[in-house]
C-alpha cells in the first residue's frame, strides 16, 4: 500500500460520509482525484491535468447512457407536446389504480424484462410506457425511479437468472458450478429486493400522498414529462403547431408497436447488454424524427426544426440532471485497474481495488464473520461503478474462506455478488448507470442515491444473516 492508496482511501471515506450527512459531493471528488493523482506522479501539475484525465474517462464510460435518456427524453416529449402520451398510456393507466398498484406493477415490469435484457436497456423501456402512467395515477417520480431501480440494477442483475455472466464469473474465480451459485445467489437478491422494495415504499409514502393531492397537469411537470418552456411554447403555439388528433392517435399507436417490436427481435435474434441498447436507442431515434415531423408551423418543413429543438431539449436535460455524477466517478474509476491505466498511465493501480484484496486476504475463515466480510468486500468493489468488476475478487475469496465445502464457497459467493452489484451495479451509488433511472424519472440522482442507501442495506444485511443461517 503506497501513500497514494491511503489517499485514495481517505478521499472515499470522505465521500462516503459526505453522502451519509446528505451533503453534495462534487468538490471533494474533484479535491481528491488531483491529490490521489499528485502523490503517486509526485507533481502538482500532473493532478491537475488527471482531474481533466478522469473527467474524460467518466464522460467516455457513461455518454451511453447519456445518449439513450437523451433520445428518450426528446422522443417523450415530442409525443407529449402532441398528446399523443396521453392516449397512449391510457390503457395502462386504468391498471394503475393507485400509488401502490402503480409502484407494484412498475418493479414487476422492470423485473421481468432486466431479466432477459439487463437493466439498461431495459429502463428506457419502462420509463418511455409505464412511468407517465404512474405518474398520473399519483406516484412521486422519485418513488417511482426507486422502484425500476431497485427492480432492475439491483434485484434482476444481482441475480442474473436467465443471462447467468454474473454468476459465471464468481463460480469460475471461486472454482465451482455456476449452477451452486445461481440458486442462492436468485433467492438471496429476491430476499433483498422484496425487503428494499417494501421499507422504500413505507419510507416514501408522505411524499407520495402529497404528490397524489396535486392535479394531473402539475404531476407532470413536477415529473418533467413536459418542460416549463415548452408549455409555454405549445401553448402559445398550440394552434400553429399542433397536428390533427388523428396524428396524435397515429403516434400513440406507434410508439408502443415499434418498443414491442424491440422486444421481439431482442428475443429472437438473442441480442442483449450494450447491443439491446444500441437497438433501442436508435428506435428512439427514429421515433423522435417521426414525431418531430409531424408538428406543423407557419414555415414549410416545421417539423424539421422540431426535431433539433427537441432532441436539444433532451441533451440538455441528461446533462442538467446528469452532468455533476462525471467528476465523481472520475474519482472512482480511479480505484480500478482499467481506470487507473487510462487516467494516470501505464501500470497504474487500481487503488480501490488493491484495498479490497488486502481485506479479503485479512478476513477470517468463521462463517458469520467471513460473510459479512465478503459482502463488504463486494460492495466496496462495487463502488467503481462495475457491479461486474469486483465478481473476481469476491469469487476468489470466497472459494479461499470456503474450506473446500463447495455449499459454503458458493454461499460466500452468492453473498458477495449480491453486494458487488446492488452496490455497482447500481442502486446507491450515483456514477453508476443509476444516472439513467434518474435521467428517464426526472429525478436527481444524488437524491435517488439518498432514497435507495437505507432499504437497499437493510434488505443486504437481512439476505446475508439468512445466507449463513441456511447454508
Amino acid at each position: 500500500m503506497t501513500p497514494a492508496h491511503w489517499v485514495y482511501l481517505l478521499g472515499a471515506l470522505v465521500i462516503i460520509i459526505a453522502m451519509i450527512f446528505r451533503k453534495n459531493i462534487v468538490v471533494p471528488s474533484i479535491v481528491f482525484t488531483i491529490l490521489v493523482a499528485w502523490v503517486y506522479n509526485g507533481s502538482f501539475v500532473f493532478g491537475i491535468q488527471s482531474l481533466f484525465n478522469a473527467d474524460l474517462y467518466a464522460a467516455n464510460q457513461l455518454f451511453n447512457v447519456f445518449l439513450v435518456i437523451t433520445l428518450m427524453v426528446g422522443m417523450l416529449r415530442a409525443a407529449s407536446s402532441l398528446g399523443a402520451d396521453r392516449i397512449m398510456i391510457r390503457p395502462i393507466q386504468k391498471l394503475m389504480v393507485s400509488p401502490t398498484i402503480a409502484y407494484l406493477i412498475l418493479a414487476a415490469a422492470t423485473f421481468v424484462i432486466s431479466l432477459f435484457f439487463w437493466p439498461t436497456p431495459a429502463i428506457p423501456l419502462v420509463g418511455a410506457l409505464l412511468i407517465p402512467a404512474a405518474v398520473r395515477a399519483g406516484l412521486s417520480p422519485m418513488t417511482a425511479a426507486v422502484a425500476v431501480a431497485m427492480a432492475g440494477q439491483g434485484m434482476a442483475l444481482a441475480g442474473d437468472l436467465v443471462l447467468q455472466a454474473a454468476p459465471k464469473i464468481t463460480a469460475t474465480a471461486a472454482g465451482i458450478s455456476p449452477n451452486l451459485i445461481l440458486g442462492k445467489a436468485g433467492l438471496l437478491t429476491v430476499v433483498t429486493g422484496v425487503i428494499a422494495l417494501g421499507l422504500a415504499f413505507v419510507f416514501q409514502r408522505k411524499e407520495d400522498q402529497a404528490f397524489s393531492q396535486r392535479s394531473i397537469e402539475e404531476r407532470m411537470r413536477v415529473a418533467g414529462m413536459l418542460s416549463m418552456d415548452q408549455m409555454a411554447a405549445t401553448t402559445e403555439t398550440a394552434s400553429a403547431r399542433r397536428p390533427s388528433g388523428g396524428s396524435a392517435r397515429v403516434l400513440a399507436v406507434l410508439i408502443p408497436v415499434v418498443l414491442l417490436a424491440v422486444i421481439v427481435v431482442m428475443v429472437t435474434q438473442h441480442i442483449t447488454g450494450g447491443d439491446a441498447t444500441a437497438l433501442l436507442g436508435g428506435a428512439g431515434a427514429v421515433l423522435l424524427c417521426v414525431a418531430g415531423m409531424m408538428h406543423r408551423g407557419k414555415e414549410r418543413l416545421a417539423g424539421l426544426e422540431a426535431v433539433s429543438d427537441f432532441l436539444v431539449d433532451g441533451f440538455i436535460f441528461a446533462f442538467r440532471a446528469m452532468g455533476p455524477v462525471i467528476p465523481i466517478a472520475g474519482f472512482f474509476f480511479l480505484g480500478g485497474p482499467d481506470g487507473a491505466v487510462a487516467i494516470l498511465g501505464k501500470n497504474a493501480p487500481g487503488f480501490l481495488f488493491d484495498a479490497a484484496l488486502r481485506l479479503g486476504h485479512a478476513l477470517p475463515p468463521g462463517s458469520a464473520i467471513a460473510a459479512f466480510g465478503v459482502l463488504i468486500l463486494g460492495m466496496l468493489t462495487g463502488l467503481d461503478g462495475s457491479g461486474f468488476a469486483g465478481l473476481p475478487l469476491v469469487g476468489a475469496t470466497a472459494g479461499a474462506l470456503g474450506h473446500g465445502s463447495p455449499e459454503v464457497v458458493s454461499m460466500l459467493g452468492a453473498v458477495g455478488q449480491i453486494g458487488s452489484v446492488w452496490t455497482g451495479g447500481g442502486t446507491i451509488i450515483a456514477w453508476s448507470t443509476l444516472v439513467a433511472v434518474a435521467g428517464i424519472a426526472g429525478v436527481k440522482v444524488q437524491d435517488l442515491v439518498k432514497k435507495n442507501f437505507l432499504p437497499v442495506v437493510i434488505g443486504l444485511v437481512v439476505s446475508t444473516i439468512l445466507a449463513v443461517i441456511l447454508w
